[in-house]
């Protein structure tokens, strides 16, 4: 590392990189969410998507089981299909809660409604946290090599260095805390979108997320009235 790398702040120059295992960990919470969905709220049979993606997730940690920097060169492609594979899943369960509730068919028990509903919302804040993770920079490998100088996701702690020490760098929890707000404020937050790709997908994830509060909290509330 050169005299001016040092100057820089952690996430423009080449560090170790961040944990897996923050990021493999909320996976593993996704399956077990997809493995409490009621039958007609998942893609037949049951146990295929959440078998894949477990398998996948025990490839990527196989892979690299600690640091993201210096991925084994099909890390990335492992992945991004375990991504693939869990974001299916929940799409098809998302579409088939909201053509239940659109035809009157999801029953007339508010309590199983509303956790069917919050097991896809906050499998959805899980799967959009791994896209904002996987793609911000070019992904966790291209950010330890610090090859990137624009940010796509702009950060407090990147406007103003001062709300940060040198070493810091954004991490798993920093993408899931993102998805999270973006999920439940519809909206950018402390975290702004600057790259096309960023706002298209901050907007998609807002879009599912309020198609989600408004049919199932609408259906509940006449549910129970």
């Amino acid at each position: 590392m050169t005299t001016d790398d040092t100057k820089l702040p952690a996430w423009r120059r080449p560090t170790e990189g961040a944990h897996r295992w923050p990021a493999a960990l909320t996976v593993a919470v996704a399956i077990g969410l997809q493995l409490l969905l009621p039958d007609r709220l998942v893609i037949h049979p049951h146990w295929v998507l959440p078998a894949l993606s477990a398998l996948l997730l025990v490839t990527l940690v196989g892979l690299g089981p600690r640091r993201a920097a210096g991925d084994h060169r099909h890390a990335r492609k492992v992945a991004l299909s375990l991504l693939l594979v869990v974001s299916a899943g929940n799409a098809g369960s998302a579409v088939l809660l909201v053509g239940h509730i659109l035809n009157g068919s999801i029953g007339d028990q508010a309590g199983p409604l509303l956790a069917a509903g919050a097991s896809i919302y906050l499998t959805n804040i899980v799967v959009f946290s791994l896209w904002y993770w996987e793609f911000d920079r070019g992904g966790p490998a291209a950010r330890a090599a610090g090859s990137r100088e624009f940010p796509d996701l702009l950060f407090p702690q990147m406007a103003d260095p001062k709300l940060a020490p040198p070493d810091w760098e954004p991490g798993y929890l920093d993408y899931l805390y993102l998805a999270f707000t973006n999920a439940t404020a519809f909206s950018p937050t402390d975290v702004m979108p600057l790259k096309p790709w960023a706002k298209l997908t901050m907007l998609a994830q807002s879009a599912v997320s309020l198609v989600l509060v408004v049919l199932v909290v609408a259906r509940a509330v006449n549910i129970l009235h």
